[in-house]
């Protein structure tokens, strides 16, 4: 594990944007919950199953990603490989509901969360961050 003392800065900044992109993962979830009750966003999305599924789905990513972000602060390797698997998962899902529903109230999220979770992306697995992690 890394030595705190020599984190830089870069770190401290994706392990609070990794926090942001899963709170956003949460949040386009907690949105998609609330439009369960509307029928022309749950036919949007084939039906209300498919709804809720996709909005459990973006929750459990979002808290997963909320959870191990501390890790990042630590050095933890572990953290970072599962922070990157889940912003991979987070891209590929936002850019999906992005695509296939962008009639919908939460599209905007979606590409909110894919810009952020580039942005961790390249954070993590810049030069200096890489340094840190090996250290």
């Amino acid at each position: 594990m890394a030595d705190r003392s020599l984190r830089p800065a870069g770190v401290t900044v994706v392990a609070v944007i990794a926090w942001i992109s899963g709170a956003l993962d949460m949040i386009s979830g907690i949105i998609m919950l609330f439009m369960l009750p509307v029928a022309s966003v749950v036919e949007q999305y084939g039906g209300s199953g498919q709804l809720l599924a996709a909005a459990i789905g973006s929750i459990i990513v979002g808290l997963i990603t909320v959870i191990v972000a501390g890790g990042l602060l630590n050095g933890n390797q572990a953290a970072r490989m599962i922070v990157t698997v889940l912003q991979v998962f987070s891209i590929i899902g936002s850019l999906f509901f992005a695509i296939a529903y962008r009639e919908t109230p939460t599209a905007w999220t979606e590409w909110l969360g894919i810009l952020v979770a580039v942005v961790v992306l390249i954070l993590l697995w810049s030069r200096k961050a890489s340094a840190f992690f090996r250290s």
